[in-house]
């Protein structure tokens, strides 16, 4: 009886061991679901998608028609407004330079279930979620660029409440840093980020997301 109990959960086990591995995904077929929902995210929201040579003939993405501009990594950017409301023209509003302090007002959804995950948007509602602006400092040294979340005398707040504390990491999406070199001061954006990138968490977890980043200032 000892003998037949012990076959009974052992088999037991082994089933189980076997579903479990069934229910696992190699990096490739979580890359695969990703792309998946990226392409039902822009088909469901009705996004127009426009070639890298086609948009940079103007570096302007019609928002009537809902453009946005494909890149090779898998990054999409619609540009909403170039530069702030302040300035008379694009030449007139300064660009994004190394090491300049920048905030950002945003709202972050998870695309595989279009949820909002994070909000530091102007007049946010949800005040329990973020009241500040995200800031940081990039480097380009024309060969990459990385940017870093800060926390700086009488801006620590940002840090403390923001993406960086959120997901752990002071590291910014390469994909937000992707769009400067395209918008200026003031700058309004939206961006479907893929995984490989996105924040750490994205990265780790290889999940998408939409960003609605109202507003890009130099502080």
């Amino acid at each position: 009886m000892r003998k037949l109990a012990f076959l009974f959960l052992a088999t037991i086990l082994v089933g189980g061991l076997f579903t479990a591995c069934d229910n696992s995904k190699t990096y490739a077929e979580l890359l695969d679901d990703e792309r998946k929902a990226v392409s039902s995210y822009i088909r469901d929201n009705g996004i127009n998608v426009i070639s890298l040579s086609e948009f940079e003939r103007d570096t302007i993405t019609d928002v009537s028609k809902n453009e946005y501009v494909g890149f090779s990594n898998g990054v999409y950017l619609q540009i909403v407004k170039r530069y702030g409301e302040e300035y008379a023209s694009f030449d007139d509003a300064p660009p994004f330079e190394n090491n300049n302090l920048i905030l950002a007002r945003f709202v972050e959804v998870y695309i595989f279930d279009n949820d909002t995950t994070l909000a530091s948007n102007v007049c946010n509602k949800y005040e329990y979620l973020n009241l500040y602006p995200d800031g940081f400092r990039f480097t380009d040294n024309g060969y990459s660029i990385y940017g870093q979340f800060v926390a700086e005398p009488g801006l620590a707040y940002y840090f403390d409440y923001g993406m960086a504390a959120l997901y752990e990491s002071s590291t910014v999406p390469a994909g937000w840093l992707q769009a400067l070199e395209y918008i200026r001061d003031g700058a309004h954006i939206r961006l479907i980020v893929p995984s490989k990138s996105g924040h750490n968490t994205a990265q780790l977890q290889v999940y998408p997301y939409f960003y609605d980043i109202r507003k890009f200032s130099i502080y």
